[in-house]
C-alpha cells in the first residue's frame, strides 16, 4: 500500500488533466505521511463559475478552463477524523491513517464518517513508489502510467478542527486488493495481502466526486496492469 508517491510537478499538469487551477507554490516532488500535497473535491455550489466560451480566435496552447464540478484543496497525507480529541492525537493517527481498504469503508471508525457524507476527492500524482522484496532486499521500485500522464487516484478528505480552533485538512487513498494483479501482486511482503490504490479514469472524475456513497463502491477496482509501468529507482532507499 503506497505511503510515498510523487507529486504533479507542473503548473500545466493541473489544468491539462484535471481541469483545476494549479496551487501555489507547487507542493514537494516527493509526497509522503503528514506532508501537505493537492487534491480535488466537490466544488461548493458557489465555486468555480462556468468557465467563458472561448473565442475563436482564442490561443490554442491556453490551458483548459477549470470545470466548476471541481475545486483544488490542499492538505496533509494521512486521514485526522473529525473526532480525533487532540492535535497531538491527530499527529499520531495520521500517519496510519494514510491508506483506506475500499472494502470496509462502511465498518472502519476512521474512515466512515468521511464515506458516509460523500467526502471523496482525486489525488493527483505522477508516480507511486512500492518495495519490490523477491530478492531478499528491498528495491524501491516507482510505479506509473504506460504513457506517462498523470495518474487520478481515488480518496477520501476530512477537516479536523481542535478545541482552539486549529483546524487541519487531510486526506487518505483508497485501496482495493491486488493478489492477482499482473504487476502489483510482485510488490510488498510475502504472506500478506497485496493492495493497490483505486486509479480512476480520466472520463470518471466527476461522477466519482458526485455520486452517492452506495455506487461510488462501483469504481473501487483495480487499473488494468498493462497500463502500468514499473521502474526500479537507483540511488532511492
Amino acid at each position: 500500500m503506497p505511503s510515498h508517491y510523487q507529486s504533479l510537478t507542473q503548473d500545466t499538469l493541473f489544468s491539462d488533466a484535471f481541469r483545476v487551477s494549479p496551487p501555489q507554490p507547487l507542493p514537494g516532488r516527493d509526497i509522503v505521511p503528514r506532508r501537505p500535497a493537492a487534491f480535488i473535491r466537490k466544488a461548493s455550489s458557489s465555486a468555480n463559475p462556468a468557465p467563458e466560451a472561448p473565442q475563436p480566435d482564442a490561443d490554442a496552447t491556453a490551458p483548459a478552463p477549470e470545470l466548476p464540478g471541481r475545486e483544488l484543496a490542499i492538505g496533509q497525507f494521512g486521514l485526522v477524523p473529525a473526532w480525533v480529541k487532540s492535535a497531538s492525537d491527530a499527529k499520531l493517527r495520521s500517519v496510519k491513517l494514510v491508506n483506506a481498504r475500499s472494502e470496509t469503508l462502511t465498518t472502519s471508525t476512521p474512515f466512515r464518517d468521511a464515506w458516509l457524507a460523500s467526502q471523496r476527492c482525486i489525488v493527483p500524482m505522477m508516480a507511486f513508489f512500492e518495495d519490490d522484496l523477491r530478492t531478499g532486499k528491498a528495491v524501491p521500485t516507482r510505479i506509473a502510467r504506460v504513457d506517462g500522464k498523470p495518474l487520478g487516484v481515488a480518496g477520501l478528505w476530512e477537516r479536523w478542527t481542535g478545541a482552539e480552533g486549529e483546524e487541519i485538512i487531510s486526506f487518505t487513498l483508497l485501496t482495493v486488493n491486488a493478489n492477482s494483479h499482473a504487476l502489483m501482486r510482485r510488490y510488498q511482503h510475502d504472506g500478506n495481502e497485496k493492495r493497490m490504490p483505486v486509479i480512476l479514469n480520466e472520463g470518471s472524475y466527476d461522477a466519482w466526486l458526485n455520486t452517492t456513497p452506495e455506487k461510488a463502491r462501483d469504481f473501487m477496482r483495480a487499473y488494468p496492469a498493462q497500463s502500468l509501468l514499473a521502474n526500479p529507482v537507483e540511488g532511492k532507499k
